[in-house]
């Protein structure tokens, strides 16, 4: 993405907003186009002024954040949504990437990871705050413990587990299919053959396989 990054704020505290705009501040090509105190005015804004990034709070007043975001990606395809929340649990994240979210970040982590994530957005990467992956991992393997039953990553052919990992980063099939030097129609036989291993349903579920597995990185 070349020129300055347009960014749209979003959150119903003016206090966090000026929080954000003086984390942000700290890299000089980043424009600070316009901000929403609640996630309606949000949509809008993002519709008339059409950002690179929508930093988008969980919780809003009016339309929550999950909902502007579903919306706004909806109807605005290539601005990139960063959610900020404070909950690490998955239910969460999986609502958010359901939505398009393109970015979670933990509230308490993003005067750390806020550039990163933004930076990673704009390149066409997904970007979750550290913590989660360590939280999502655990809970994963408490799980599976409880169940009895083994992690499916290793039933993964190699091929399969390139796939799973570009298809993570948001890559279509077609992409997928270009930068590994397959037809189309094998890439989507290999992502049929590891979604039903990993038990997984849609793209959002696989993209919350690969944060739990660290297979998305940070």
């Amino acid at each position: 993405m070349s020129g300055s990054t347009r960014i749209l704020l979003a959150d119903d505290h003016g206090i966090v907003r000026q929080g954000l705009r003086s984390v942000l501040a700290r890299d000089q090509d980043f424009e600070i186009v316009a901000e929403a105190a609640d996630g309606r005015e949000a949509v809008m804004l993002a519709e008339s002024l059409v950002p690179h990034v929508v930093i988008m709070d969980i919780a809003m007043p009016e339309l929550s954040g999950i909902e502007a975001t579903a919306l706004i990606v909806k109807n605005r395809p290539d601005t990139r949504v960063i959610i900020l929340s404070m909950h690490s649990d998955e239910t969460y994240l999986l609502r958010a990437l359901n939505a398009g979210a393109k970015g979670y970040l933990l509230k308490d982590s993003a005067d750390v990871d806020l550039v990163r994530a933004v930076h990673s957005v704009c390149r066409g990467k997904p970007f979750f705050s550290p913590e989660i992956a360590q939280v999502l991992l655990e809970d994963y393997v408490r799980s599976l413990q409880q169940k009895r039953l083994q992690d499916s990553y290793e039933l993964l052919t190699d091929r399969e587990k390139e796939v799973l990992q570009l298809l993570a980063h948001g890559k279509s099939n077609k992409e997928v299919a270009t930068a590994l030097d397959l037809s189309t129609n094998t890439v989507e036989s290999h992502r049929t053959s590891l979604m039903k291993k990993l038990n997984l349903h849609n793209t959002a579920e696989i993209v919350l396989y690969a944060v739990r597995k660290k297979i998305v990185s940070s």
